[in-house]
């Protein structure tokens, strides 16, 4: 990175950091940071997206870059080409969900989707960032069922290194979904097939699907902040609520997860709120990923205290009080199974009140999602509890959105969960903050 791109990148770091706290911030960067450039992500824009949203959509890609991370980006145009169709008199055809392309089809196509490429491309270089049009080559295929779809492609290759050598030139790489066969005929490729077969070649940490909706929704119309497939797979695919085009989406994400490290994830956000999903721990829009069992304990002998212990330490970057587990008169922890994010609820004394005592997350779980998925089972095991935090804990702004309500004393910030008095509270509020440290 030359010296003004790394001042550049210093910049906007500095104020990504006004989104939430500095120390947050950057450890998503180091650890994005951290891996082979053509690994951090793949952003699958969809053709409405390029239609309605495309200067917030170059802004988020322009900012990725100019923060170190390049992704590979790869869109379609099916809006788009409905509407080029419509105007050369012909009549789109579907079959299994994939349209069926006649060379006709395929000529018009191509004019479309190098023409959204372009868009797209001049969109992020008006940001002042270099990007790099990928429109043929690079995903090698063969015919799908050409007696059913026609030039339909299935993709069997990736050719990885022209991927490399533009962002090794500072460019993004901006694909189209056409492929090449061994013959040289252009071929029609679905665009969720292309993210399969980047994300099988690349093994990206984060897959985006940028999506107008911003994520996806629960029988409500809110948007699903955090799906751990382990844990809720089943039931939500159990919902009656769940329509097809959810169903196939999750079951989609479920294959592309099964197919990359546990580390991976996939994120289905709105352009103008990808940095907030990507860089904070409270996100913005849909969070996926394969996760690990979370466990609730009532009974403190199943529970490794030595582990536990661990963790809270390396959460708070502090020394715990050698007997601050054995003093605890525990309630319940919810743990996940390796230990890599707990929630501990003790009873405050006197008075029978549920206390969140330790909320802790492993520094490489962070990112993760474990802090949501321990949080959401933690709300519904304990519809009602307190937790104080220090008022310059970077966890504030996370604690803020998932409470109803805090309140100051003193170094401490007293959140609580669930309807409160605060008349009737306030002795709690003030016996909370007067509780002991546990740590030395």
């Amino acid at each position: 990175m030359t010296e003004s791109a790394e001042t550049i990148r210093q910049t906007v770091v500095e104020l990504l950091s006004h989104v939430s706290g500095s120390k947050e911030v950057r450890t998503y960067l180091q650890r994005f940071a951290g891996l082979d450039a053509e690994r951090f992500g793949i952003i699958k824009i969809g053709g409405a997206i390029l239609e309605e949203q495309l200067e917030e959509t170059a802004a988020a890609l322009a900012f990725l870059h100019q923060v170190g991370l390049t992704p590979v980006v790869i869109h379609g145009g099916g809006p788009q080409l409905d509407r080029a169709m419509a105007e050369a008199g012909l009549v789109p055809e579907k079959i299994d969900g994939l349209r069926v392309t006649t060379p006709e089809v395929l000529e018009v196509a191509r004019k479309v989707f190098l023409a959204q490429n372009l868009r797209l491309v001049e969109a992020v270089r008006a940001r002042g960032v270099e990007a790099h049009t990928l429109n043929a080559g690079v995903i090698e295929a063969d015919y799908l069922d050409q007696q059913r779809f026609g030039l339909v492609g299935q993709a069997t290759g990736i050719q990885q290194d022209l991927i490399r050598s533009v962002i090794a030139s500072g460019a993004v790489p901006i694909l189209t979904c056409l492929g090449v066969t061994p013959g040289g005929q252009i071929v029609n490729i679905n665009g969720d097939a292309v993210v399969t077969a980047l994300v099988h070649v690349l093994q990206p940490m984060k897959i985006i699907f940028l999506s107008g909706a911003g994520g996806l929704l629960d029988d409500g119309g809110e948007i699903i902040d955090t799906i751990n497939l382990t844990t809720d797979y089943e039931p939500l695919m159990q919902a009656d609520w769940l329509h097809s085009g959810m169903r196939l989406k999750l079951e989609e994400i479920r294959k592309l997860l099964g197919d990359l490290p546990l580390e991976s994830s996939v994120s289905i956000t709105r352009p103008q709120e990808l940095v907030r999903e990507l860089f904070t721990h409270g996100g913005s829009g849909t969070y996926i990923r394969q996760g690990e069992g979370i466990v609730e304990y009532t009974d403190r002998t199943a529970i490794d205290g030595v582990r536990l212990s661990a963790l809270v330490e390396e959460s708070f970057s502090r020394q715990l009080k050698p007997d601050w587990w054995d003093g605890l008169d525990l309630r319940q922890a919810i743990i996940t199974e390796q230990y890599r994010a707990a929630a501990v609820v003790t009873t405050l004394p006197g008075g029978g009140v549920p206390y969140l005592d330790k909320f802790a997350v492993a520094e490489s779980a962070r990112g993760e999602g474990l802090a949501k998925g321990v949080w959401q089972q933690l709300e519904r095991a304990e519809p009602h509890f307190f937790l104080r935090s220090r008022k310059d804990n970077g966890f504030n702004d996370f604690y803020h959105n998932q409470t109803d309500g805090a309140v100051r004393r003193g170094e401490w910030v007293v959140f609580w969960r669930g309807d409160v008095d605060l008349v009737s509270a306030a002795q709690t509020i003030d016996r909370i903050a007067a509780l002991p440290e546990s740590f030395d």
